[in-house]
């Protein structure tokens, strides 16, 4: 009964690792079910899926492979974007210090 419950949380970790398009590997599987490694390896039948499955995906992109795969013009627009954001934020950083300060000569020449 342990083992067919394992063998179910097993089945259910490999359905949500392919619907996230994520790795899956013996390690993978044991994060996602949390079942113990070596269950895996001595249950065959579970084993020759991960193999079969991890084969298959040896040619496809996973979402991490995806993320690596951006092109220059990309590149140079998220740097870009990136570069606008810093210095909008560095320009209100000092607006606020400025801003400050005339405050704080306020409270002292009323003191």
């Amino acid at each position: 009964m342990k083992s067919l419950k394992a063998a179910q949380k097993v089945d259910q970790a490999i359905q949500r690792l392919i619907k996230t398009k994520d790795k899956i590997n013996f390690n993978q599987v044991v994060m996602e079910s949390g079942v113990s490694k070596a269950f895996l390896y001595n249950n065959q039948e579970i084993r020759n899926r991960i193999e079969g499955l991890r084969k298959q995906q040896e040619g496809i992109n996973t979402r991490k492979t995806t993320k690596h795969n951006l092109t220059d013009a990309s590149k140079d627009s998220l740097i870009a974007a990136k570069n606008n954001r810093i210095k909008k934020l560095e320009e209100e950083n000092k607006r606020l210090k400025d801003e400050l300060l005339k405050l704080r000569g306020m409270i002292y020449y009323k003191l």
